[in-house]
Parts: C-alpha cells; sequence; structure tokens
C-alpha cells in the first residue's frame, strides 16, 4: 500500500510532464491531484466530527453512569430538596405554601382576563369555529 502512495505521489516517469504523477501507466494530473486532496480533507474533517460527538457522548454517558457512585454534598441536598418540593405539590395538588394572598391575587387576575377577553373558561383551550368564505363565480 506504501508502493502504491509513493507511485502515485512521485514524478519519475521523464516522458510525462512535470506536473503530472504516475499510477502505473495512468498518468494523473493537477486535478486529480487536487482531487485526493479534498478526499483527504474531507475524511479529516469526517474523523473530527466523529471524535467530537463521541466525546460528548461520553461525556453525556459519564453523567448517567455515574448514579452508582456517592453523589456530591451538594447536588444530594439539592436532589433531597427537589423530591421534597415534589412530594409536597403532589399532596398539596397545586403550589406549595400556597396562602390566602396568593389565592386572593389568583382569583383577581382570573376576573381580569374574563373581563379583558370577553369571559369564558380559562383552563380550557378555547375551541375555534371558521366558516368556508362563499365564493361568487363571475360570468366568464
Amino acid at each position: 500500500m506504501l508502493d502504491v502512495r509513493e507511485r502515485l505521489l512521485s514524478t519519475t516517469n521523464s516522458h510525462n510532464s512535470p506536473r503530472s504523477f504516475t499510477f502505473g501507466s495512468v498518468a494523473l494530473g493537477v486535478k486529480s491531484k487536487m482531487a485526493l486532496h479534498r478526499l483527504f480533507q474531507l475524511s479529516s474533517v469526517l474523523r473530527s466530527a466523529v471524535s467530537l460527538t463521541l466525546r460528548r457522548n461520553i461525556g453525556i454517558s459519564a453523567v448517567l453512569f455515574q448514579r452508582a457512585k456517592e453523589l456530591d454534598p451538594v447536588q444530594k441536598l439539592f436532589l433531597d430538596k427537589i423530591r421534597d418540593y415534589n412530594s409536597k405539590a403532589k399532596t398539596a395538588g397545586g403550589i406549595v405554601d400556597a396562602g390566602p394572598a396568593y389565592q386572593k391575587n389568583l382569583g383577581e387576575e382570573v376576573i381580569k382576563l374574563q373581563r379583558l377577553y370577553g369571559g369564558g373558561d380559562l383552563n380550557k383551550f378555547p375551541e375555534f369555529k371558521f366558516t368556508e368564505p362563499k365564493f361568487d363565480e363571475g360570468a366568464k
């Protein structure tokens, strides 16, 4: 394989022009050399893209597989607080530690929105009704 590459890049034949390269009995010109150069550049670009993708995936995988290890104390505290909040939200059925002032403000805002947008149920997605336009055929 190395012999083929050496032949490709050498200019040993004297009957060929100095700007052409020989491969066996076939003379490769400057355009062929440029095509090979582009091919090598493309392969290096693909190689770098694949290595970048693998590095990113390995980085994500390392975080996912780290569950077996013991967590950092700050991370553990953060996750405990999130789990605690999640359990409180499920038992409360909504916002955690929402007092009467929050409920009052929420009610006032709902009334403002109903007045502004013509009433209706704000917890339900609106239903749109589109009518087909009537086209009159003109005399041809």
